[in-house]
């Protein structure tokens, strides 16, 4: 009998992770989803920690949403949660890991023990033999409470250059497979990661082809099942029952949780998609939402769009909420300076030139703290600010010092700092109601 306060069910699962950044994991794991959804399988990814573009290539590889999983930021019963719910339906379920297994607090192997589910890394064996297997063993061996019965070694130069890496493993390991070289598992990147995935044209086809090299390198195999098995979350209270916020999505404002679409939706608010780069009015809404992504990419094109400019000013001009995020803060300056040091100009809502430069400017898990509320998220961005306003408010690190300012002007509250909805839903309410802009005070 089926417990309608729990979800629960059975399916082959790993997290796929490596040594460190670099190895090839993210195109593993997208061949991977690909190559079974290929086969007819019902496939669920997740991404371990703050990501948006790895899960838009996996989501075209499975064919389904990608969520974030992450003890700190989503928390550890959404992490359980979610794969118990995913479980009920998948026929597979792979969680792609950030950076090296063990990397970050909490990294990817504390996500693997929390939910039960076996690691399964891939190493880059160009340049090894033998000593792979002492990278895999090690990887295995470094936790007692982890997981790891099979590696896949990446970028294998032949046949016997595999079969040497098999020989060297210890008798407990075993290699699922030994992956080629080959352009299939390679996609083109630029300052924040990958391309975005609605930017390659060719990129069903890549993974089409990646899925085939991953199966003739013989891993079309199913990771063993594992049971998950968690309590349905509370609903939200409806605190934006019947309020409409405009979210733009287009090319140059992409960066979107599904999870944080969700949520909105969960408190009663009424979605409406917009382009900046499009549409020259907005939808009638009561709020605004300018998420991260590329803006600075399609500076010309924005700054040309005056119809928006001038609608997105009357809106701010009303005291009407926005939420500027990342991509969305630098828009929102008087100026919008581009990699090749072209000026374009923003929204105006804020006083200052936003640039983007060849180094990063911040990285790492936050959290943005207002009374007793305290809504967790991450930064990452090339983007600096010059001669802005003063900030209000200033999120802050997980560990470390050193948080990120947050502007509040007339409703608009604007940040690098990227926001995870869920782990604060009152807080996340008040900013689209206007009642954060109101509390903090503004310039």
């Amino acid at each position: 009998m089926t417990d309608s306060g729990h979800f629960h069910g059975r399916a082959p699962a790993a997290l796929i992770s490596a040594p460190g950044s670099g190895q090839g994991k993210s195109l593993i794991t997208a061949a991977l989803a690909r190559l079974h959804r290929n086969a007819g399988r019902q496939v669920r990814v997740f991404k371990f920690g703050p990501d948006y573009l790895d899960p838009m290539v996996l989501e075209r590889a499975s064919g389904a949403p990608v969520y974030q999983l992450q003890p700190w930021m989503t928390g550890e019963a959404e992490c359980r949660w979610r794969l118990a719910e995913a479980a009920e339906q998948a026929d597979l379920i792979l969680v792609e890991g950030a950076m090296g297994l063990f990397d970050g607090t909490p990294s990817s192997a504390d996500l693997a023990v929390l939910a039960g589910i076996p690691a399964l890394p891939v190493i880059d064996a160009w340049g090894m033999a033998q000593t792979f297997g002492a990278v895999a063993l090690g990887l295995a061996r470094y936790r007692e409470d982890l997981t790891v019965r099979e590696v896949i070694a990446n970028r294998v130069a032949s046949p016997r250059h595999g079969a040497l890496l098999a020989e060297g493993l210890p008798a407990d390991l075993t290699l699922l497979g030994a992956v080629p070289r080959h352009d299939a598992l390679t996609l083109p990147e630029r300052h924040l990661g990958l391309i975005q995935a609605g930017e390659l044209a060719d990129l069903d086809e890549r993974l089409d082809q990646a899925a085939r090299v991953l199966a003739e390198a013989g891993l079309d195999r199913l990771p063993e099942p594992v049971t998950f098995s968690a309590p349905r979350p509370t609903p939200p209270p409806p605190l934006l029952a019947g309020r409409r916020i405009g979210v733009a999505r287009d090319a140059a404002f992409a960066f979107l949780y599904p999870a944080n679409l969700d949520l909105l939706r969960e408190l009663g608010a009424e979605l409406h998609f917009f382009s900046p780069l499009n549409d020259t009015a907005l939808p009638p809404v009561d709020a605004l939402w300018l998420p991260g992504g590329y803006p600075e990419l399609h500076g010309a094109t924005l700054a040309a769009n005056t119809s928006m400019h001038g609608a997105i000013r009357a809106h701010h001009d009303a005291g009407k909420p926005i939420l500027a995020e990342c991509g969305g803060l630098m828009s929102c300056m008087d100026t919008v300076v581009d990699g090749d040091g072209e000026a374009h100009q923003g929204f105006g809502l804020l006083s200052g030139t936003a640039r983007l430069t060849g180094k990063l400017q911040g990285l790492g898990m936050h959290a943005l703290r207002l009374g007793d509320d305290e809504l967790r998220g991450h930064t990452f961005h090339h983007g600096t600010l010059e001669n802005g306003p003063a900030a209000q408010l200033f999120s802050e690190k997980q560990s470390g010092t050193g948080g990120e300012p947050v502007f509040v002007k007339n409703g608009l509250v604007a940040s690098f700092f990227h926001g995870y909805f869920a782990s604060a839903p009152a807080l996340v309410a008040s900013i689209f109601d206007g009642r954060f802009s109101l509390s903090v005070g503004s310039e």
